[in-house]
């Protein structure tokens, strides 16, 4: 059994700040044949993330602590829509649709849960935007 807790939330910023990409995962998954991705993510204001699309599906991103901002983009790089995740004033999460260009900015330390269908996979080349 995993306790989803501040001890828990704790622990993953303390590894993120020691981490170079400023940010820590951990994965809730029960098994490797678990084909969803299902992981905690925590996440420092000096990360960055690199704007990206996943094109075979949805991401559900629910914040658990702190606060960030998930940024859409047109394909051209330019912001279209932005929307500010603090779940102390009820903006608990937002559904990035398949395909959309986006990223998250951390604004404090906070830790968010992701989920994906199918199995993890780097992103290709195509699905990272260079600006």
């Amino acid at each position: 059994m995993v306790v989803i807790d501040n001890a828990l939330f704790d622990n993953l910023l303390e590894q993120a700040q020691q981490n170079p990409r400023k940010r820590m995962n951990f994965d809730l998954r029960t098994s490797s044949e678990d084909g969803s991705q299902r992981m905690l993510n925590a996440v420092l204001p000096e990360s960055n993330i690199p704007i990206h699309r996943h094109r075979t599906t949805a991401e559900t991103v629910v914040i658990l602590r702190g606060t960030a901002v998930e940024v859409f983009y047109d394909n051209d790089g330019n912001p279209t829509s932005e929307y500010q995740l603090d779940a102390s004033i009820g903006n608990c999460g937002v559904q990035v649709p398949q395909g959309a260009w986006h990223t998250l900015k951390a604004v404090t330390p906070c830790v968010i849960i992701e989920m994906k269908d199918g199995p993890y996979a780097p992103f290709p080349p195509e699905d990272v935007m260079a600006l």
